[in-house]
């Protein structure tokens, strides 16, 4: 990856448009679901959300599998596709970009305090 594709975000362009290549060949209840995955995943990317492109691919893979096989989305994913997703993430209580702010947020106004109080 060139600097210019991590500058502009060219090569994420790129591969999310593969994935949506790949999602319409799938089955309706299996896009459903891959459009639902994409809406529970984006939570736990970071700013830019290259870190979400392995779990993306992976997640889609299973899916492409599941239509294989001829099993239903339901059958591979469940009923709680944000549990799905977390457990995608990293388990239970991973962080999502909401919880990295904050603690940045907290550890920014803690120094602010310690230096006005010492």
């Amino acid at each position: 990856m060139s600097f210019w594709q991590t500058i502009t975000g060219s090569d994420l362009t790129r591969d999310w448009t593969a994935f949506e290549a790949r999602a319409a060949a799938l089955p309706a209840d299996h896009r459903a679901a891959w459009e639902q995955i994409k809406g529970n995943l984006f939570p736990y990317g970071n700013f830019s959300g290259r870190n979400l492109m392995p779990i993306a691919d992976a997640a889609l893979a299973l899916l492409e599998e599941s239509a294989a096989e001829g099993l239903s989305a339901h059958e591979v994913i469940g009923d709680d596709i944000p549990g799905f997703c977390a457990a995608l993430a990293g388990g239970e209580g991973a962080r999502t970009y909401r919880d990295r702010w904050r603690a940045q947020l907290n550890r920014n106004v803690a120094r602010k305090l310690a230096r006005l109080g010492g």
